[in-house]
């Protein structure tokens, strides 16, 4: 491929951070590991910061601390990738899919309609780094007929009182919401460093502690950090000081933690991603945006307003009026141009599995349209002035041979 699809940035800085790690005898679980946690909860403003060894584990292990089980139904859009729901799944609760809005997250009307007696989270996606709207999803989750319809069955749900909403912000590090960045936009929020990521650890994510009072979030990220250490009430960190080797089990947890070696890329890209990756980001978004309005087929991705700014994680362009079809060809005909595009997100409901559970996709209208119109362009640091001129180029001859312009 001339222009491949999302490379991960990788450059002698982060290169001298990782040897660094390996020469420095704690490539698992370390200092690295600690320091990145700490960058991140003064970056985004919460409360406190747990690295993972990804996204999905992270939610997983909220959704349990959370209690949530068997009877229980956690929201979440039709529109995300399959780790969003597989997690509930997972925890032997119902997923109860909601429709999208034309911005492509979360219809904030339809998890209002979809709440019941068995509601104990809601999980929101800012797909593609854009955030959702936090405040009326807060709100709504605090209202009081809606907090009289929560049935709390274990003490930490007790404690909250209401639904718990746990965002999803694989996507959107460094995204901005009134003023506040996302990370600090709600209960609890889990980032994805997945190598495709803007930030990236080749593989990782980070849990966002941001409850409220009477939540000791410090406490919290104790007892979180035990469950993913197999419920070992020491970590190596810990244990490793003079004396201290003795350690317990308290509870059956899991292999959730971070290693010092992702942690070291990490720390690289944290120190530099506002004044450099966030800035490349944004300047090809505008390119894309400032080319493709001149098309009259064209349906640009909403990615700043007054009270939103996104990560500038992918490029979510749409066709008007085309079929899933249509599109298709069109991505196909990209190909043969030698560019690397691809499409966000196939909706939940089309795949087998949650297909075979009884979800029909005539249920969620907007996702589909969203899905069928759409086509993702490529985003990454290392992408020139002259590989975005033949994106453009490929998407525009494509489209435009298949709808005969």
């Amino acid at each position: 491929m001339k222009v491949p699809f999302s490379p991960p940035r990788m450059d002698q800085k982060i290169v001298d951070e990782v040897v660094d790690t390996l020469w420095s005898g704690w490539i698992t679980t370390g200092p690295k590991t600690k320091k990145f946690e700490k960058m991140l909860t003064v970056y985004a403003g919460h409360k406190s910061t747990l690295c993972v060894n990804s996204a999905t584990s992270g939610l997983e292990i909220i959704l349990r601390w959370f209690g949530v089980g068997p009877g229980d139904e956690v929201i979440v859009p039709a529109y995300t990738y399959a780790a969003s729901a597989n997690v509930i799944v997972h925890c032997g609760a119902k997923v109860v899919f909601v429709d999208s809005g034309n911005d492509f997250n979360i219809s904030i009307e339809a998890v209002a309609k979809a709440i019941t007696t068995r509601t104990k989270v809601i999980i929101p996606v800012d797909i593609g780094g854009y955030p959702c709207d936090y405040d009326e999803l807060n709100e709504l989750v605090r209202k009081e007929d809606v907090k009289k319809l929560f049935h709390a069955s274990t003490d930490t749900q007790k404690e909250l009182g209401r639904i718990l909403i746990l965002s999803d912000a694989a996507h959107s590090i460094g995204a901005v919401y009134k003023g506040k960045k996302a990370g600090s936009l709600t209960d609890i929020t889990v980032y994805s460093f997945h190598a495709v990521k803007n930030l990236t650890t080749a593989e990782g994510g980070a849990i966002c502690l941001n409850l409220p009072e009477p939540f000791d979030n410090q406490s919290i990220y104790d007892l979180l950090n035990i469950k993913s250490l197999h419920g070992q009430n020491k970590d190596a960190l810990a244990k490793m000081q003079i004396g201290n080797w003795k350690y317990d089990i308290i509870e059956a947890g899991y292999k959730n933690n971070m290693t010092d070696i992702q942690a070291s890329i990490g720390i690289v890209e944290l120190k530099r991603y506002d004044s450099d990756m966030l800035v490349c980001r944004m300047q090809i978004f505008d390119k894309y945006s400032d080319a493709f309005s001149k098309c009259s087929w064209a349906i640009l991705p909403e990615y700043e307003t007054q009270e939103k700014c996104t990560s500038y994680h992918i490029y979510m362009l749409r066709i008007k009026g085309i079929t899933e079809e249509q599109r298709d060809a069109i991505i196909q005909k990209i190909f043969e141009h030698e560019v690397a595009v691809n499409v966000h997100f196939v909706p939940l409901p089309l795949f087998s599995f949650y297909n075979g559970l009884g979800y029909r996709m005539e249920d969620y209208p907007q996702a589909f349209q969203n899905y069928s119109h759409e086509i993702t362009l490529p985003v990454y640091y290392d992408l020139t002035d002259e590989m975005m001129d033949a994106v453009i180029k490929a998407v525009t001859t494509s489209v435009e041979s298949i709808i005969n312009l």
